[in-house]
């Protein structure tokens, strides 16, 4: 038994599941899987219960067989009101603007046993949210961040159940925990090193949600008017979020507002004494590599010191040389695997028939709410943040008048995220 002890997984998406696999596989620990009542889930547990209860994880590349694997799942909780039992570790799959709605509705007493929560997916500031937040229910915890999720892990056959497929594992994450280098944070990176991933411990959970590529890149690139119209507004034709216009939304302005905002979040970071990213070098070494044709290893190092111009054209040209998959074998005809060819999604109706937006852009609404509301506590301008928000919103706006007197989620609310921010700047501040 590991010293995790009884671990709970709060959340029913594939990246549940697959968590659910490698804890018990790797980690011999007890596993329960807890989430919200809803269309979804509930599918989700019928098909567990059909199984067997057993989770079931297939991976789509042989280098990443280390991922795969089956367990049974200890408990199952169809509401987290109806969590009972005693669990030392709590492991939050869903996502960042859902963890305080989570933590609430988890029983007092269950709550007050846990001695570590993981955050998978968190965003700038998480752990620091739901540290004050558990704070406030006197709960003393350590609260560990990762940077982001291990790979891409979606439905078996599209729908929810309790097979999943592993189509792609990141080469490195970075990991941070509340209380330093800890047994809990060590026995986490080595679950990951066995699946091949690289894991860079930093020095603190701040630390890690800042090395997410999506913080730097998605802004720009879902707030746009192409990003928005196809979104909100455009029934066609598609566009693909990773190919230049009239593809994508890729123009060289966006590309300098994504320059710009990187920018605006060192200088936000920098203020809380953590260092940033080279931008560039976080692109090619940590996200997708180029070949060395398009750019070169000293484009790459030295680029955080060159003209702003030269960052823009370099950036540009990281895009252009990702709309193939430059390493993919070509076909008869000397083609490449269209590697951006990754379609906008437009705004659906769920499961319950209301109109919602879909993941991206919504989570980075979140996302970029939390890091503007830092830098104003913060006293740092981010006048290419504010433009960012200011359009998303007037989008939202526009939207949820076209869909008046139809069923809507929050997601078209213009919110401020109040309560949130207010917590994560009281533990900035405490930091300080």
């Amino acid at each position: 038994m590991s010293d995790l002890g009884r671990v709970l997984i709060a959340g029913t998406g594939p990246t549940s599941v697959q968590f659910a696999v490698m804890v018990k596989s790797r980690l011999d620990c007890a596993v329960g899987i807890a989430g919200r009542e809803s269309v979804r889930s509930t599918a989700f547990f019928a098909d567990l219960e059909r199984n067997g209860r057993t989770a079931r994880v297939d991976v789509q590349n042989d280098k990443h067989s280390a991922a795969a694997g089956e367990c049974p799942v200890d408990e199952l909780f169809r509401d987290y009101e109806a969590v009972t039992g005693e669990w030392r570790t709590l492991v939050l799959t869903v996502t960042a603007d859902a963890y305080t709605q989570v933590l609430r509705r988890i029983d007092h007493g269950v709550l007050s046993r846990i001695s570590c929560v993981v955050l998978v997916s968190p965003t700038f500031g998480s752990n620091s949210l739901v540290r004050n937040y558990l704070r406030g229910r006197g709960v003393d915890a350590e609260v560990i961040s990762f940077s982001s999720y291990l790979g891409d892990t979606r439905w078996m056959d599209g729908a929810p159940s309790h097979h999943v497929l592993t189509a792609a594992v990141k080469k490195k994450l970075y990991i941070g925990s509340s209380r330093g280098r800890s047994e809990n944070l060590d026995l986490l990176c080595d679950m990951h090193r066995r699946l091949g991933v690289a894991m860079g411990v930093v020095n603190g959970p701040m630390e890690a949600e800042t090395r997410n590529i999506s913080l730097y890149v998605h802004p720009a690139l879902f707030m746009n008017e192409i990003s928005l119209n196809t979104v909100f507004f455009d029934a066609e034709p598609t566009r693909y979020v990773y190919k230049l216009v009239p593809e994508g939304p890729i123009t060289p302005s966006m590309v300098r507002e994504m320059v710009n905002q990187w920018k605006e979040v060192t200088a936000i970071v920098g203020k809380m004494g953590i260092k940033g990213v080279n931008l560039l070098r976080f692109m090619v070494d940590d996200s997708y590599p180029v070949r060395p044709e398009s750019i070169s290893r000293q484009d790459v190092e030295l680029f955080e010191g060159l003209p702003p111009v030269h960052q823009e054209y370099l950036v540009y040209v990281r895009y252009a040389s990702l709309l193939v998959d430059p390493f993919s074998e070509p076909d008869a005809d000397g083609r490449y695997f269209d590697f951006s060819a990754i379609p906008i999604r437009r705004v659906f109706v769920d499961g319950e028939g209301r109109w919602d937006v879909p993941r991206m852009p919504k989570e980075d609404y979140y996302r970029t709410k939390v890091i503007q509301g830092v830098a104003r506590h913060l006293g740092v301008d981010c006048p290419t943040i504010d433009e960012f928000l200011g359009r998303y919103e007037r989008a939202l706006g526009e939207a949820a008048g076209i869909h008046a007197g139809e069923p809507l989620t929050d997601a078209f609310e213009v919110r401020d995220f109040r309560e949130d921010l207010d917590m994560i700047c009281e533990e900035i501040t405490k930091a300080r």
